[in-house]
């Protein structure tokens, strides 16, 4: 494996793979020096192009946790802020002998096309509204160590699912697992076709928030994307919160061992109440923790594990 561009590239046992490497990386995390050799030598570039904090900051962690060398960079401070083309601005550094491009992209493809430009391996970072692979594989390893296995349990995916790339690759990655998965929005924040889309690939959607509550083992809260949005997808802010809004009363609608999550970030009284975010069920915290284990274990399958083409 070179390259981790889409969740659809990796079969459900490179997903397990990732996910069990991720726990025994995890475990660095607790420890006072927190440092292995495995990468030494290895040049990782963040080339991020929108903006991030969890994301950007947890590869960054990973590659240094790992001793690979880590440079960010950003489009307003390369070439591409001067008129240079992206090809040309990737390849000059892929001709430094870089090792790795994470790459977080406004236009959708735009990882995959750096992949075939470039000799180095390439991940994506997040691209547009298409997929953002490595947020769906630590979604998966919070989960499961919640839950357990998911083989069967019931995930509902509630609110902006137009505009989420994170909603791509978690119904990939959840149905490769398994779960049984709902997608729940308003009929203006579900995507084109969806119908197709859930008769091909074998997930639920629906409009009630409150008919699906009550069945699910997880709930994860889309943030609504408010810059991503050119016109009126909800009359107003209040009236989506409280039609599609994670509140502290559907919080009694969950069961008992039912979790919550979010990608992040949150739009607190809008998609997700504080009661919600702050509640002993809530997993937000454990996925930013999660996000760096299984970011180790990308970077260690791509440059390191067994399969590499490095």
């Amino acid at each position: 494996m070179k390259h981790l561009l889409s969740i659809a590239d990796l079969s459900r046992e490179e997903i397990l793979g990732v996910l069990d490497t991720a726990a025994s990386m995890h475990e660095v995390q607790h420890r006072d020096v927190k440092k292995l050799p495995t990468l030494r030598g290895r040049t990782i570039i963040n080339f991020f192009f929108e903006d991030s904090t969890r994301t950007r900051s947890s590869f960054e962690i990973a590659g240094k946790w790992l001793s690979a060398d880590t440079i960010n960079l950003t489009g307003k401070g390369t070439s591409v802020s001067k008129g240079e083309s992206l090809r040309d601005t990737v390849m000059t550094v892929d001709a430094m002998g870089v090792d790795m491009l994470i790459v977080r992209h406004p236009a959708s493809g735009a990882p995959a096309q750096i992949a075939d430009w470039v000799d180095c391996s390439v991940v994506n970072a997040g691209d547009g509204t298409h997929e953002h692979p490595s947020q769906a594989l630590l979604d998966a390893y919070t989960m499961r160590r919640a839950l357990g296995d998911l083989e069967g349990r019931h995930v509902a995916i509630v609110g902006d699912l137009t505009h989420s790339r994170v909603l791509r690759s978690n119904l990939l990655c959840l149905r490769a697992l398994g779960a049984h998965v709902t997608l729940v929005a308003p009929p203006t924040l579900m995507p084109s076709g969806i119908g197709a889309w859930a008769a091909v690939d074998g997930f639920d959607t629906s409009y009630d928030l409150d008919a699906v509550l009550p069945t699910v083992d997880a709930v994860m809260m889309l943030r609504v994307q408010r810059e991503r949005m050119s016109g009126g997808y909800f009359p107003t802010a209040k009236e989506y919160a409280v039609t599609y809004g994670l509140t502290a009363r559907r919080l009694g609608l969950l069961q008992d061992h039912a979790v919550i999550c979010h990608p992040g970030p949150m739009n607190r009284g809008l998609e997700i109440s504080a009661d919600a975010a702050d509640a002993a069920r809530s997993l937000v915290l454990d996925q930013v923790s999660a996000g760096v284990a299984v970011r180790m274990s990308i970077l260690y399958h791509l440059l390191a594990g067994e399969g590499s083409d490095s």
